[in-house]
């Protein structure tokens, strides 16, 4: 046997030993547990902040000191919970990319909504091994909702098993969607969904918080979501989720580049199909 016949073994046998070893249900209990301590950090700084402590960081991109300082606290918590994980977050506490493993965390997505005083804002945290996501946790405080899942598992909001809707027909969904706050060239094709939609469909909902979208696809309060122009810490927790739930995750062009390619149709199987077409001839094609 040659060398690099004993090191392709020995690579083999490390990668079965980590995968063997890997708890991804006890992982997502500690992520959980700290997404709901961010939570309460989250609620006790609400009626704190002022107009002071709000800074923008690009048109209609807004950051304050409870981002940076819920970001910093997940960081801290979940640095040593995998060995070797790098992060992958919104607001750069971290610049530690892992070669296998990385976290990907929005410590607070709805900001606006939270500037505002709106109660739509939560924590999402996912953990990617290499290009897919094995652990998903968000937490909405004010409602006091933990979506989540792991590889294997079902998904669950709180402790109750959770699946995505049984809508047959686009007539009878309820679609949730966003929109960018900057990346404004592609809007024409966006508004022609959102009209075939509105004629079509039983409603249009703009919760502004995407993994809350995602979550609500999962428990079956919508129908689907769509949106173009985010980021991976917008959709990694969430799209794991909806589709431990039994749903349809795919980019615009029905393909699996949902959490870098910046576009994401979450979906119940049923009225998938039908979105999938509205975007693809209004959008992809406009």
């Amino acid at each position: 046997m040659n060398i690099l016949d004993k090191s392709f073994i020995f690579y083999n046998l490390v990668e079965i030993f980590t995968k063997k070893s890997m708890d991804y249900h006890q992982i997502t209990q500690n992520t959980i547990k700290v997404a709901k301590e961010v939570g309460v950090f989250l609620l006790s700084e609400n009626q704190k902040l002022k107009a002071q402590d709000i800074e923008l960081k690009s048109k209609n991109s807004l950051v304050t000191y409870v981002d940076k300082t819920a970001e910093k606290m997940i960081v801290e918590s979940l640095e040593n919970e995998v060995e070797g994980a790098g992060f992958i977050g919104e607001e750069g506490i971290s610049d530690k990319i892992g070669e296998e493993f990385n976290w990907i965390i929005d410590p607070l997505d709805g900001t606006t909504n939270y500037i505002h005083g709106l109660p739509h804002y939560c924590i999402s945290i996912a953990l990617m091994h290499k290009n897919e996501v094995v652990v998903g946790v968000i937490y909405e405080p004010n409602l006091n909702e933990c979506f989540y899942a792991w590889k294997g598992s079902k998904a669950y909001l709180n402790d109750r098993v959770i699946k995505v809707s049984e809508t047959q027909k686009l007539s009878e969904a309820l679609f949730a969607t966003g929109f960018p706050y900057y990346d404004y060239h592609k809007m024409d094709g966006y508004l022609k969904v959102l009209k075939d939609l509105m004629f079509n469909s039983r409603g249009i909902r703009r919760m502004g918080s995407a993994a809350i979208d995602l979550a609500y696809v999962a428990c079956g309060r919508f129908d689907a979501f769509y949106e173009y122009s985010l980021n991976s810490w917008d959709v990694a927790a969430g799209a794991l989720i909806v589709q431990q739930a039994g749903g349809v995750v795919k980019d615009f062009k029905g393909g699996e580049d949902y959490v870098f390619g910046k576009e994401i149709i979450a979906s119940s199987p049923m009225v998938y199909r039908d979105l999938q077409n509205y975007i693809d001839r209004d959008f992809n094609h406009a």
